[in-house]
């Protein structure tokens, strides 16, 4: 599905979301702030995950602001405080994660959508709660152990999703499994490279393990290319103004803002036509900008040995075992 005037998906494409409950990690800012007011304009019911309540006050009053402007106008009525909703918890920590979804089931006894947003990116070297790699832990495995103490809820409801968000990144990634940790060497890069690695692979193991079990519910991933967001808050001063709105004669072929970087998760988390196992990337140059569509991830993280051999150590490491 499509928009019909310029033949790119927008997203105006997302389409009715009436009824969905979507649950979106980093939802305070950035990529998942922007999911969480489409969504909510078009009729889901969100929740808002991050660690700060003090953000998620803020945010949720951004999409409740944003989804009430919508109603207003179209002529519509709009009552947005049911709809739009928070959940405080940490993905660097499992305790947190195991606490978190468990609310969420009591709260949420329908779920429909889970979309894997939150997280780090090349920062100094430092260990989550449970002694993990920062990126690897909280990128990966705080995800692997959320999406897997939800699932039942999500097995139970009939086109359900999961949507994971990787990076064009995951192409400098090795899964390292002797240093998983990186507790022998620390690159800020190598280690983003190998979480969002991670994502990817997680992925398609869950869509083969969804679909053996003959699974309602499908597990599909994207990626925003360059996009404009507090993420790169950790880059040096030189690259942050090189990315930078004011440049955006000179880098708009390699940077995007976060409007435009949402639209392949959005396509994701809602076409109707995608299949599991799907990859939505832009479809400009390098899949560094442009409107969203399936892209191909590189050949590693196809390796089907390496993603049973990660979820094996995801479970181990987590704790977290899943239904499917």
């Amino acid at each position: 599905m499509t928009n019909g005037g310029s033949g790119h998906w927008t997203a105006a494409d997302a389409g009715d979301q009436h009824g969905r409950v979507a649950v979106i990690t980093g939802a305070t800012s950035g990529l998942g702030l922007q999911a969480a007011r489409v969504l909510a304009q078009h009729g889901a019911t969100v929740v808002l995950a991050g660690r700060d309540l003090a953000k998620l006050a803020t945010a949720a009053g951004q999409v409740r602001a944003a989804g009430t402007g919508q109603a207003a106008s179209t002529g519509q009525a709009a009552d947005t405080a049911d709809t739009v909703q928070t959940a405080q918890f940490d993905l660097a920590s499992l305790d947190s994660v195991r606490e978190a979804a468990a609310e969420l089931t009591a709260r949420f006894p329908r779920l429909d959508l889970l979309i894997n947003n939150g997280g780090v990116m090349y920062p100094p070297y430092s260990l989550t709660k449970d002694g993990f790699e920062l990126q690897f832990g909280t990128n990966h495995l705080g995800h692997f152990a959320l999406t897997g103490l939800l699932l039942p809820v999500l097995l139970a409801q009939p086109g359900s999703r999961v949507v994971t968000v990787a990076s064009n990144a995951h192409r400098t990634g090795r899964m390292n499994f002797a240093d998983l940790q990186s507790a022998r060497h620390y690159s800020r890069y190598t280690a983003y490279g190998r979480s969002k690695l991670a994502n990817l692979m997680f992925t398609y193991e869950l869509q083969r393990r969804l679909a053996a079990a003959g699974a309602g519910t499908i597990a599909v991933a994207a990626h925003p290319g360059t996009a404009q967001t507090d993420l790169t808050r950790h880059m040096s001063g030189l690259l942050q103004s090189a990315m930078g709105p004011r440049l955006a004669a000179l880098n708009s072929w390699a940077v995007q803002d976060a409007s435009m970087g949402t639209l392949p998760i959005l396509r994701a988390a809602t076409d109707p036509d995608a299949i599991g196992g799907t990859y939505y990337g832009p479809d400009g140059f390098m899949q560094l900008t442009g409107y969203p569509v399936v892209v191909a991830s590189s050949t590693r993280s196809q390796n089907r040995e390496v993603q049973r051999r990660l979820w094996v150590e995801s479970e181990q490491l987590t704790g977290v075992t899943y239904p499917v």
